[in-house]
C-alpha cells in the first residue's frame, strides 16, 4: 500500500511578497507622512489632507473586503450585513470620542450634546465605560464578536445557506439601523455622533493625529493581511475551502462545519468592528446610515470585482471602486449608482474571477507560452538538409544526422 505524502506547508509570502509587503508597510507609515508634513504644499510630491482623508477611508473600506474575502470567498458564505459590524464598531469608538468633548460642547455639560438636547439627566447604562479607552477597545472587538456569534450560531445550527442567509444578514442589519435611529436608545438617533475633539487628549483635528491614524489604519489592514494569509494557509484554512466546494463531503470525513464556519464568521465581523472604529475619527461622524443595506453589499461588490479567495484582490477592489466612486460623485452624482450597477453586472458576466483572476490567467497564458518545447536540434538539422536537397523533411527522417546537419 502506497504511503499518502501530504504537501508540505510554504512559506507565508514569497521573497517578492515580503518585498512588496515592506514596501506598503514603509509608504504608509513613513513616505505618506513625510509628503504629507514635510513637503511643500506647492509641490507636486505633496500629499494633501484630502488624500490622507480619501486613502485612509478607502483603507478601512479594504478591511472589510478582506473580511468579506474569508467568509464568501474562502468559505463561500454571503453575507449582505456585514455593514452591521462596522457601524457597531464605528458606534463603539464614537462613544468614547464623544465623552472627550468633556465641557467643550454647545452646552458646556458632562453630557453629550444631543443628550442634553434631549433632556437626559444621566447617562445611559451602557454608556458605562465610554469613558475608558482600554474598556473602549475591547468594546471594539467584544460587541460586533458577541453578536456575531449569537447570530452565527443560530443561523448555522440550523443549516441555512445561499440566498436564504444573505436575505437574513440584511434583515438583521436593517433592523439594526431602525433600532439605531430612535432618540431612546442613546445612539443620537437620525445624526448620530459627531464634533469629535481629541482623542487621548490629544486634538483629533491636527496633522499629526491624522498621519497616525492614516499610519495605524495601513498598518493593521497590512497585518490582517498577513493574519488571513496565514489563516487560509492552515489546516482550518483548507477545511474552510472544502466546507465552500463540499459541505455535505466535509461532514462525512468526520468534520463538524458549525465551529469553523461560527469561528471565521465571528472573526470577519470582529475585522470590520475594527475598520469602522478607524474609521470615525478620520472621518468625523458616525451615524446609522452607515448599516443601510447599499453599503453592505458594496463590500460584496469591493470583493467580486478585486476577485474572491484571492486576499489581494478585494483589497484591489476597495481602492479601485472607492476611487471612482469619489471622482464620479463629484464629477456625475447622477450616474454613480448606475456605473456601480453596471460595473457588478459586467464583472459577474466578463470577470468572474475579478481582476486579480484576469491578471492571473493572462500571466499563466504567457508563462505556457514561454515553456513551450523547443524544436530539438537533431530535427532543425534534418530540416537544414531538406532543404538544401530540396526534399521534404520526411523523406530524411530514417537517416541519422549529427548536430551540425551531416547525413551519416
Amino acid at each position: 500500500m502506497s504511503k499518502v505524502v501530504l504537501p508540505t506547508k510554504g512559506p507565508l509570502l514569497s521573497g517578492k511578497g515580503w518585498t512588496a509587503f515592506f514596501v506598503a508597510l514603509i509608504v504608509v507609515c513613513a513616505v505618506a507622512p513625510v509628503l504629507n508634513m514635510w513637503v511643500p504644499a506647492n509641490s507636486p510630491l505633496h500629499m494633501s489632507d484630502y488624500a490622507v482623508a480619501l486613502v485612509g477611508k478607502i483603507m478601512c473600506y479594504a478591511i472589510c473586503a478582506l473580511a468579506m474575502d474569508l467568509i464568501w470567498g474562502y468559505t463561500g458564505i454571503l453575507s449582505l450585513g456585514h455593514g452591521l459590524f462596522f457601524a457597531l464598531g464605528g458606534y463603539m469608538m464614537g462613544m468614547y470620542l464623544m465623552r472627550q468633548i468633556g465641557r467643550d460642547g454647545n452646552y458646556k455639560s458632562d453630557l453629550p450634546d444631543f443628550m442634553v438636547f434631549l433632556d437626559w439627566k444621566t447617562l445611559p447604562w451602557h454608556w458605562t465605560f465610554s469613558d475608558s479607552f482600554i474598556a473602549t477597545l475591547v468594546l471594539i472587538v467584544a460587541v460586533p464578536g458577541l453578536i456575531a456569534f449569537v447570530f452565527g450560531f443560530f443561523a448555522f445550527r440550523s443549516r441555512i445557506k445561499g440566498v436564504y442567509f444573505s436575505i437574513i444578514t440584511q434583515a438583521m442589519t436593517f433592523a439594526a439601523m431602525l433600532l439605531f435611529f430612535r432618540n431612546e436608545t442613546g445612539f443620537g438617533g437620525n445624526n448620530g455622533f459627531t464634533d469629535f475633539k481629541r482623542i487621548l487628549g490629544i486634538p483629533i483635528a491636527t496633522q499629526e493625529m491624522r498621519m497616525t491614524l492614516f499610519a495605524l489604519t495601513g498598518a493593521t489592514l497590512l497585518g490582517f493581511f498577513l493574519f488571513a494569509k496565514w489563516l487560509i494557509g492552515s489546516k482550518f484554512g483548507r477545511v474552510l475551502q472544502a466546507i465552500r466546494d463540499a459541505e455535505t463531503r466535509v461532514m462525512f470525513s468526520g468534520y463538524n462545519p458549525l465551529p469553523y464556519k461560527l469561528t471565521i464568521w465571528v472573526i470577519s465581523a470582529v475585522m470590520c468592528g475594527v475598520a469602522g472604529a478607524l474609521y470615525v475619527p478620520q472621518v468625523g461622524i458616525i451615524n446609522p446610515g452607515e448599516m443601510s443595506a447599499a453599503n453592505s453589499i458594496e463590500i460584496a461588490i469591493w470583493a467580486a470585482v478585486g476577485g474572491r479567495a484571492t486576499l489581494i484582490g478585494p483589497i484591489i477592489g476597495a481602492f479601485i471602486v472607492n476611487g471612482a466612486k469619489s471622482w464620479l460623485t463629484v464629477a456625475y452624482p447622477e450616474y454613480w449608482l448606475y456605473f456601480l450597477g453596471a460595473l457588478f453586472i459586467a464583472v459577474t458576466l466578463f470577470l468572474p474571477n475579478g481582476i486579480v483572476g484576469l491578471v492571473r490567467k493572462w500571466l499563466s497564458r504567457e508563462k505556457k507560452e514561454e515553456e513551450k518545447p523547443q524544436p530539438e536540434p537533431v530535427q532543425e538539422a534534418r530540416r537544414a538538409v531538406a532543404a538544401e536537397q530540396g526534399v521534404e523533411p520526411d523523406a530524411l527522417a530514417s537517416l541519422p544526422v549529427d548536430a551540425k546537419g551531416a547525413r551519416a
